[in-house]
């Protein structure tokens, strides 16, 4: 789990699947499981505000948004302003979200070519690329997938990649665009002739 502080009344937390697995959850249990999620998001936000030093109370806005091969990225928000309850009371609204976008990080740029030419036998032409804090991102939407299994491609990603908890927001903002579209088709037309 990794948790960092946005701001006095923000905090974010990056949990990959293999972190909700060993807390005994499944992707299926978020959507299904209510009373259990309840309470791994209390667990989580209890955890992050002794790591941060951040005082929980009143309402929080708690959003979350699952990342295809990535994991979960939470995005908690303390509601400032008096509230009538106990200091000690935290009510938490969740808000649950389903990325449809795959996120992969690169440490070198051929592999980046590497991977173009799996994808592009799949075949998928789509794709973004990007360049920030000395690594490169594709960012595929679920679209440009075209139907194919979704398992396959991220298991043709992760042989060449690690699954990005940057997300596209992060991305677009902050990183430079190396190809902005049709990324696949263009790395096979320029590196694979």
């Amino acid at each position: 789990m990794r948790i960092e502080r946005v701001s006095d009344n923000q905090f974010t937390i990056f949990l990959t699947f293999d972190d909700l697995v060993d807390r005994g959850f499944t992707k299926e249990d978020l959507w299904y499981d209510a009373a259990n999620v309840r309470n791994l998001f209390s667990d989580m936000m209890y955890e992050a505000s002794t790591e941060l030093g951040f005082e929980l109370g009143g309402v929080l806005l708690v959003q979350v948004q699952l990342m295809q091969a990535q994991g979960m990225h939470v995005v908690v928000t303390q509601k400032s302003g008096q509230t009538e309850w106990d200091d000690e009371f935290v009510e938490m609204k969740v808000m649950l979200d389903e990325s449809k976008e795959l996120i992969f990080s690169f440490h070198d740029f051929e592999d980046i070519i590497q991977v173009s030419a799996y994808l592009a036998a799949l075949p998928i032409t789509g794709g973004q690329i990007y360049h920030m804090d000395g690594r490169y991102y594709m960012l595929l939407q679920e679209e440009e997938l075209h139907q194919k299994n979704r398992e396959d491609v991220i298991a043709i990603m992760s042989e060449f990649a690690s699954p990005s908890i940057i997300t596209s927001y992060r991305l677009k903002e902050y990183g430079r665009v190396i190809v902005d579209s049709s990324a696949v088709s263009v790395i096979m037309t320029s590196f694979h002739r």
